[in-house]
């Protein structure tokens, strides 16, 4: 697929409008939406903190964190993704930071963040490995990863094709939590694999592929 980062962005673009619609991305049950804070609560520092929420879609998780009280920063390659979280936010009267630009390098100068928080976001990606390495150097030591992923069926098979030569990224469909640990774990201190598929809740229905959330932890002090 190369670089071509614009067929990406228009894809997602397209996207936009009706992505909300799925439970899981649109979060508007409240059953839903309830499963995801006790999780995200689960997984964030009690204190709040500052969280890059990389991929963030329209913002559902990165509104979820605002509300807790976390200060959130969002990345997302399309300016309609993009428009939506800024606006979901503001309807909340609640802040955050939204930018275009690519979440596997996002454009966040020299910032450095407490979490960096991604989710259904590694499949996409034409050198994912490169972006896990990418992430954890935006993170503060003693700082958190943490990753929401899953093996499940490429979206081009839900009806929409994905982009050209989509076939060809390294993680199409997913990445199981082995494969996923193993390329982590050089990379942080410790990481813990929650699995998901079971909890219901979180998506809308039940589930049959494989769901889970990797929490990784960076040493305190950098070698």
């Amino acid at each position: 697929m190369g670089d071509d980062t614009a067929a990406i962005a228009e894809y997602w673009d397209a996207a936009a409008p009706t992505f909300d619609d799925e439970p899981d991305h649109g979060l508007r049950d409240e059953r839903t939406r309830t499963a995801w804070m006790r999780l995200l609560r689960t997984w964030m520092p009690p204190c709040p903190v500052d969280v890059l929420d990389v991929g963030c879609g329209t913002g559902s998780l990165s509104l979820l964190l605002a509300q807790t009280g976390h200060r959130v920063t969002g990345v997302d390659l399309a300016s309609g993704m993009v428009s939506q979280a800024h606006e979901k936010l503001k309807a909340a009267g609640l802040p955050g930071r939204f930018l275009v630009g690519d979440a596997a390098a996002p454009p966040t100068g020299g910032e450095v963040f407490d979490v960096v928080l991604s989710r259904h976001l590694v499949w996409t990606l034409p050198d994912p490995e490169a972006a896990l390495r990418e992430w954890v150097k935006r993170l503060r030591p003693g700082g958190q990863l943490v990753l929401i992923e899953g093996r499940w069926r490429e979206s081009g098979q839900r009806g929409t094709p994905y982009v050209s030569g989509a076939e060809f990224l390294p993680w199409n469909g997913g990445i199981g939590a082995h494969d996923l640990a193993a390329a982590v774990r050089p990379l942080v201190a410790d990481l813990r694999i929650e699995p998901l598929s079971a909890h219901a809740d979180l998506w809308g229905a039940p589930v049959t592929d494989e769901r889970y959330a990797l929490i990784a932890r960076l040493s305190e002090s950098r070698v």
